[in-house]
């Protein structure tokens, strides 16, 4: 169990990150249109500093709580799991003890990072649309889109198989294992492979 849990610490925890560094690039792009001429009073590198220890002390304080909630579980079943590695609501589903606080922490944690950073990076974007349509040269909006372009992939690539791999693991019980195997890998092996950034 203490290999599964640093190996879910690590996998959970750049997960995190990694939807942390997102949202911060969101704003990177939304200040850097929006306010060009304020973009180095703003994005200080003190400031960037600061959006990095925030994203690494939410990833800390959401993903330690959810791993010390399986030291206590008891485990009677056959320890396989249906992913090849090891994924919290799939050791969870293991587990013959009370899970109802691991269901909840993890559904408070989903919420504190889903939940809170796609709409930042939905706004972001909203409001670099609306300046950008202000502006009157297609050429400029030209321009402004094509530097969004690989931020949009990077979140595309990130979320679509989190939330594939999720939407699988909720309600795809009747799914044959080898879809729920699949997702998992894609899930896993997909974003940092095609990540254009």
């Amino acid at each position: 169990l203490d290999t599964c849990i640093t190996q879910m610490f690590f996998l959970h925890g750049f997960t995190f990150i990694e939807s942390g560094v997102l949202v911060a690039m969101a704003f990177d792009r939304y200040v850097a249109i929006c306010y060009p001429l304020r973009y180095t009073t703003i994005l200080t590198n003190s400031r960037i500093i600061q959006m990095g220890l925030i994203i690494i002390m939410r990833t800390v304080v959401l993903v330690v709580p959810l791993l010390l909630l399986l030291k206590p579980l008891h485990f009677c079943r056959a320890n396989v799991l249906s992913h090849s590695y090891c994924y919290h609501p799939d050791v969870i589903k293991l587990a013959c003890s009370d899970t109802q606080p691991n269901s909840i922490c993890g559904l408070i944690d989903l919420s504190l990072t889903t939940g809170v950073d796609t709409p930042c990076i939905v706004l972001s974007y909203i409001l670099i649309i609306r300046s950008v349509l202000t502006i009157a040269s297609s050429e400029e909006r030209y321009k402004v889109f094509s530097t969004c372009i690989s931020h949009i992939g990077a979140v595309a690539i990130f979320y679509i198989p989190m939330m594939s791999l999720s939407l699988v693991h909720r309600y795809g019980q009747s799914a044959p294992k080898v879809v729920q195997s699949m997702m998992a890998n894609i899930y896993l092996i997909l974003p940092p492979v095609l990540n254009p950034i």
